[in-house]
């Protein structure tokens, strides 16, 4: 498996920084977000190192596929019946905080909002 010592999810994925973990298997790593935005908002990240989406290549498929695969039984075991919001932003305009690609997933009960503002 690929890592960054120097990166945050890395770090988190290997146990090295606390994280409130909510699943964990050989492609995946999946955690509250510290700073959530919505009644339940957490992340997906591939446990081997990826910057984003522009670094993805035929190598990374199978992890995520698998992480999409995740997204709604997890929403679902977070309390999230009536649907949930999966983000991904990539690179500095997309507003990527952490250079470790990753999937939000965020819901709660009508909180989420229009996704952007038109106009």
């Amino acid at each position: 498996m690929t890592t960054k010592p120097d990166c945050l999810f890395c770090r988190i994925v290997a146990g090295e920084l606390p994280s409130r973990k909510i699943h964990e298997d050989e492609h995946a790593f999946a955690f509250h977000d510290i700073n959530p935005v919505a009644p339940v908002h957490f992340m997906i990240v591939p446990k081997r190192h990826v910057d984003n989406l522009y670094d993805v290549d035929p190598g990374h498929e199978q992890a995520l596929g698998h992480i999409l695969a995740l997204a709604g039984r997890l929403a679902r075991e977070q309390g999230l019946d009536d649907g949930f919001r999966v983000i991904v932003n990539n690179g500095r305009v997309g507003r990527q905080e952490v250079y470790h690609l990753h999937v939000h997933v965020l819901g709660g009960p009508d909180r989420l909002g229009p996704m952007l503002r038109r106009g």
